[in-house]
């Protein structure tokens, strides 16, 4: 497995030299720099820690600052671990850059989702709404009854759905095709959507899907290069 952290920047369109139209995301991946190195004598298992982007060291901790510096590195706004046989070679301070993958390659594209804020019911747990006919019943998107588990002393179990703030989860798409890469501009196009808001972080990662690679698309401008 090998993975890259970057920014999702949106949504647009390409068009292959067939002339089918496949709707792409554009996520920058800037050079990340291997900020720590895991090893299962040390720590129980392989894995390298990725840093994207640079903050002024009077903008961190003095543990982020130290820590960076044992990579020969400046601290970093964002660092995720990826568990990564593939990637194991790395030394500290090397740089991962878009072009570990390649037109053709399937990947997983993990983000947080966009908050949605205080939801009903309704749409937070897709409950059915009440009866609305003849004017019976004034609980149409309530929450309706919640101690209904035989027991009589109205206690309300643990995982009822319930109103509350929906999104920001941590979520995964998979089965997802690199569509290009541009390693001199530093982004790649996925098809499909991927979790978050535009510029949020999200980590490009190899599928743990069986099919890691197809025939990558030709693209119509490119057939025309």
């Amino acid at each position: 497995m090998k993975g890259i952290l970057g920014r999702k920047l949106g949504m647009t369109q390409v068009f292959t030299a067939d002339g089918n139209l496949i709707p792409v995301t554009v996520i920058e991946c800037e050079p990340n720099v291997v900020m720590q190195k895991k090893v299962v004598e040390i720590d129980g298992y392989n894995a390298i820690q990725l840093g994207l982007e640079d903050v002024k060291e009077t903008r961190t901790t003095k543990a982020a600052v130290g820590h960076a510096k044992k990579a020969n590195a400046a601290p970093k706004r964002f660092l995720k671990e990826i568990r990564s046989e593939e990637m194991m070679d790395l030394e500290l301070g090397a740089e991962v850059k878009v072009d570990i993958f390649s037109a053709g390659d399937i990947v997983d594209v993990t983000g947080t989702s966009k908050g949605k804020g205080y939801m009903g019911t309704i749409v937070r747990n897709n409950a059915t709404m009440g009866p609305k006919s003849h004017g019976g019943s004034k609980n149409i998107r309530h929450i309706g009854s919640l101690a209904t588990t035989g027991r009589n002393n109205g206690r309300i179990e643990k995982n009822t759905a319930m109103p509350g703030h929906e999104g920001v989860y941590t979520t995964t798409n998979q089965n997802l095709e690199v569509i290009k890469v541009d390693s001199e501009k530093n982004y790649m196009l996925v098809k499909g959507n991927v979790p978050g808001p535009k510029r949020g972080l999200v980590m490009v990662k190899t599928t743990v899907k069986p099919i890691k690679h197809v025939d990558a698309k030709v693209l119509l401008n490119e057939k025309e290069a």
